[in-house]
């Protein structure tokens, strides 16, 4: 059975930005999602360019959504443009984070 991406937008959303505490969908990180077949790709960004947790974060991405049935393979890209603001957030993040 082929992945949806809600399945893969929900596997996402148990990856925790350890320094907000808030999942990286809500927080708008997640640029694009690209399913074909059994492969996906996650176009993501990170809140800022010197994140030291860069690279476990993007592991952290590619194990979520390889840990769904339906997924071979998944690969993460971050990119840098557009940057990202809290603008991109949901409103609960933003809330939260005294935005809104």
């Amino acid at each position: 059975m082929a992945v949806t991406e809600k399945q893969v937008e929900d596997a996402i959303r148990t990856v925790i930005d350890p320094e907000v505490g808030f999942d990286i969908y809500s927080l708008g990180l997640i640029y694009n999602i690209d399913i074909n077949d059994d492969k996906v790709k996650v176009t993501m960004t990170l809140s800022t360019r010197g994140c030291p947790l860069h690279e476990m974060m993007k592991q952290w991405t590619k194990d979520a959504v390889e840990g769904l049935d339906g997924v071979s393979e998944c690969e993460v890209e971050i990119v840098w443009e557009p940057a990202w603001n809290i603008t991109m957030a949901s409103d609960e993040v933003k809330k939260a984070l005294g935005a809104l």
